[in-house]
């Protein structure tokens, strides 16, 4: 319902600025992150030249990479296989992150490819459906809505963190990303969420192993 909710959302905002349907299901299907998205879909609205805007979205992807790096060994077979990886890869953003820490461990090893093929298909498959919805829906519904309708991915994956959080580490690994998020947006790059991200989390993992070798 949350993926459902915010690529109405994002069809809306395809609709409101005059951007084709067919792009914008496309960049659904393969680029897959709002944030990354809605960056192309500005830049190339406002007529920036298509190079800046490939790396614009390619550094706001960026934040993604310690996700798939963490949760790469729970989407691997008893076999290795490359191409099965790289697609599974392929689906992890906020939503199969979170989701796939949570679920993926209960999976037994050689389920857990097509287990993460089948789930990353599936959230694809209703953000699309999403896209689709909104655009059609765009004329009744309200600029500010659309707005807030984006904001539920970050605000969902917030609460899924939440709700995942377990001994001290987790805790402070929240508390300090959302401590440095403020200090570090607007930084040049585009890297300010992986700067604060990787920095609250290191920072978290130092002072956690820290209080476990003081009990």
């Amino acid at each position: 319902m949350m993926l459902l909710g915010s690529f109405i959302g994002f069809g809306a905002l395809l609709e409101g600025v005059g951007f084709p349907l067919v792009a914008g299901m496309v960049s659904t299907m393969l680029i897959w992150a709002l944030p990354a998205q809605v960056i192309l879909i500005g830049g190339v609205v406002s007529g920036t030249a298509l190079p800046a805007v490939a790396l614009a979205v390619t550094l706001s992807s960026i934040r993604l990479l310690p996700m798939v790096v963490s949760i790469a060994p729970y989407m691997r077979g008893p076999r290795r296989n490359l191409l099965a990886e790289a697609a599974c890869a392929h689906f992890v953003a906020m939503t199969m992150w979170v989701e796939g820490l949570r679920l993926l461990p209960r999976i037994p090893g050689e389920g857990r490819v097509p287990y993460t093929l089948g789930l990353g298909s599936g959230y694809v498959a209703i953000s699309g459906a999403g896209t689709l919805v909104g655009y059609a829906l765009a004329g009744s519904v309200p600029g500010p809505l659309a707005a807030g309708l984006l904001l539920l991915t970050p605000l969902s994956f917030t609460v899924l963190m939440v709700r995942n959080a377990r001994g001290a580490t987790d805790w402070l690994a929240l508390g300090a990303g959302l401590a440095l998020t403020p200090l570090t947006m607007g930084l040049a790059g585009g890297l300010d969420l992986m700067i604060a991200g990787v920095g609250g989390g290191t920072l978290a993992y130092l002072v956690g192993r820290r209080l476990e070798k003081r009990r």
